[in-house]
């Protein structure tokens, strides 16, 4: 037998391409066998019986909600506070840092009951000193979202809290303030609007 001859032209071509035979790396294999185990023994100790629509234990009844307040019930000044302001000013009433004043001991607070109920009703959106500390949050107007006795409850229950020792607010009150103010459309500028009203 003979070699078959090798032309030039095929002595600069390289060779047919190979795939490699690269193993998986082992971190994956332990990974995927590991999510394979967790997720068999999670769906083996999930309770099959439990319709979905009962997953919290909450009942029909609670999930309804408290019933609205009769007219000249009494108004949980906690409960205000709870769903409408312990977001920004925390359930301490400490409020956070640079963002969103305190609440406990601040002179606003404790101060005229007229500039409270304006600032609850108006919001404010700019620059305001607490205690000598610079906040530069935005409270939004709570004017179309609370009545007159939601606000008087909810300033009460501040005035009262951590340490505060505020006078009761009336519905009255503030029923006065929201027609003295009824032409305001915009949230007060901070210091600058409610420096003179303090």
């Amino acid at each position: 037998m003979t070699t078959p001859e090798i032309l030039p032209q095929q002595e600069r071509e390289n060779p047919e391409p190979v795939e490699g035979a690269n193993p998986t790396p082992w971190f994956i294999i332990v990974l995927v066998t590991a999510l394979f185990i967790f997720g068999v023994v999670y769906i083996l100790r999930t309770t099959l019986n439990t319709p979905s629509d009962w997953g919290d234990g909450r009942t029909a009844a609670e999930l309804q909600g408290a019933p609205a307040l009769a007219a000249g019930a009494a108004v949980d000044g906690a409960a205000v506070f709870a769903s409408h302001c312990v977001a920004c000013h925390q359930a301490t009433g400490l409020g956070l840092p640079g963002v969103f004043p305190p609440l406990a001991g601040s002179d606003w607070v404790a101060g005229k009951e007229a500039t409270l109920i304006a600032i609850v009703l108006h919001g404010i959106n700019g620059p305001l000193t607490v205690e000598g500390k610079p906040y530069n949050g935005a409270m939004p107007t709570f004017q179309g979202q609370l009545q007159d006795a939601e606000v008087a409850a909810v300033l009460t229950h501040v005035r009262s809290q951590w340490g505060n020792t505020g006078a009761p607010i009336t519905a009255d009150a503030v029923a006065a303030v929201r027609k003295d103010t009824a032409s305001r459309t915009e949230p007060f500028k901070g210091d600058a609007e409610l420096g003179p009203l303090k």
